[in-house]
């Protein structure tokens, strides 16, 4: 949603210019990441800002370090955000991917450019054209997610963040 998205840059934007912050840590609510869009705003006039794009490039060029909290779902959009963060920390029933080309959209906010970037063309190819969701143990061998935990899934990314 545009609050959500909104939130998300006042929050980066402030972490970024308080000294006193040394890393961010992004997570859902209610147990899931983000499964995404509401694909029903998509038929919505146009409006102005809320773009998730630059909000991703947004948290990619942190001075600090930010750690996505991965619990449930991040599908569509909510994996382009956690694809920005520069680590990634997933509940290891999470599960991962970008379902939209099952409807004929192909992800917009960078996902085809950063997902191969980080676990390879032949890997991202199948994710992004199979629209496929990944358990959180295979996005851990496809070098997706950086660490995998049967706890607490903001605790252990608090600890990564406070560790890196």
């Amino acid at each position: 949603s545009l609050a959500v998205l909104q939130a998300l840059e006042d929050g980066l934007k402030k972490a970024d210019a308080d000294p006193s912050v040394k890393a961010v840590m992004i997570c859902g609510e209610n147990g899931k990441f983000s499964a995404g869009a509401d694909i029903r705003g998509f038929s919505s006039p146009k409006r102005h800002g809320g773009a998730l794009g630059p909000i991703v490039s947004l948290i990619e060029s942190s001075e600090k370090p930010v750690v996505a909290a991965i619990e449930g779902v991040a599908l569509g959009g909510g994996l382009e955000v956690a694809l920005g963060c520069h680590y990634r920390v997933a509940h290891v029933k999470a599960r991962m991917g970008l379902p939209e080309v099952t409807i004929g959209l192909l992800p917009g906010a960078e996902g085809t450019q950063r997902l191969p970037r980080l676990i390879g063309v032949p890997a991202a190819l199948d994710m992004i054209t199979t629209g496929k969701h990944i358990p959180a143990t295979e996005a851990l061998k496809l070098g997706l997610v950086d660490e995998i935990v049967e706890e607490n899934t903001i605790e252990a990314a608090i600890r990564l963040a406070n560790k890196v």
